[in-house]
């Protein structure tokens, strides 16, 4: 298992189209994709998760990542977040 810390920087938070953006991604990996937001643990694979997560402008999450891409399917969340999800 891998794991990183991140902060949410998108004015919005995580809303609809950033976590279809997210969701969308990770569906390509093979890897268990888990957020940790203040205690709480959500599919990343699932919108309706994410969604209901409330991740908002400057939450602080954790990511988990568990299989047998876990390091590819980090980087691609890595990857997402430093580009705002499209949106900064």
């Amino acid at each position: 298992m891998v794991s990183s810390k991140f902060t949410i920087n998108n004015a919005q938070g995580l809303h609809m189209r950033p976590a279809g953006i997210l969701t969308n991604a990770l569906k390509g990996f093979d890897s268990e994709v888990s957020i940790i937001k203040d205690g709480e643990v959500v599919n990343a694979k699932s919108i309706m998760n994410v969604m209901a997560a409330c991740i908002k402008f400057g939450a602080e999450i954790e990511v988990q990542c568990d299989g047998t891409d876990e390091q590819a399917a980090l980087d691609k969340f890595t990857e997402l977040v430093a580009s705002g999800f499209g949106e900064a």
